[in-house]
């Protein structure tokens, strides 16, 4: 297995079927149907005009196994320091380590840009993500209750945050 930066080109379709198959069968993502290939486009986009990182895990066959990322956490110009992150592993690849293994490198790639509080916004319900961040030196932050609504019942969001020890010089503006 090998940590790369994903592409477009490269890994649009595999990165769609992984939050795809979230989508379809768990309450990782808040939709209720699957994202088209059309949609992916503009997700790297996003990532690109804003330098948001998208890191990937392939295997020795060069298959996305999972990927990492981090996007704006609020569209106001005083969270620049913020970001709210992402994690998703390929069903068959959960609970091999991938996931720590992504959320280390995204990490130390949020540390390196002088992002200053990583959010991740989990399911409450996500026993293993949710140890996961906290294994990593996540913090409970707060929780929204009944925030969303899917298959059939009421969905509690929980916000998890790390504060590091970037930027050493913020400036306001």
């Amino acid at each position: 297995m090998r940590l790369i930066p994903c592409t477009e080109e490269a890994h649009a379709g595999a990165i769609l079927a992984i939050l795809n198959e979230a989508i379809v069968n768990s309450t990782a993502l808040y939709d209720y149907k699957p994202r088209t290939p059309e949609s992916m486009a503009a997700w790297f986009a996003t990532k690109c005009a804003n330098g948001f990182p998208v890191i990937g895990a392939e295997d020795d066959n060069g298959k996305l196994l999972g990927f990492a990322s981090y996007g704006a956490f609020r569209a106001f110009p005083a969270y620049k320091y913020t970001v709210e992150h992402s994690v998703y592993v390929e069903a068959g690849h959960r609970g091999a380590g991938l996931g720590r293994t992504l959320m280390e490198a995204i990490i130390a790639e949020a540390v390196a840009r002088d992002v200053h509080v990583m959010v991740g916004a989990i399911d409450a319900a996500n026993a293993g993500s949710i140890g996961l961040h906290e294994r990593l030196g996540f913090e409970h932050a707060g929780t929204v209750r009944q925030a969303g609504f899917k298959f059939g019942r009421w969905l509690d969001v929980a916000f998890y945050q790390r504060i590091l020890s970037t930027p050493l010089n913020p400036v306001d503006g």
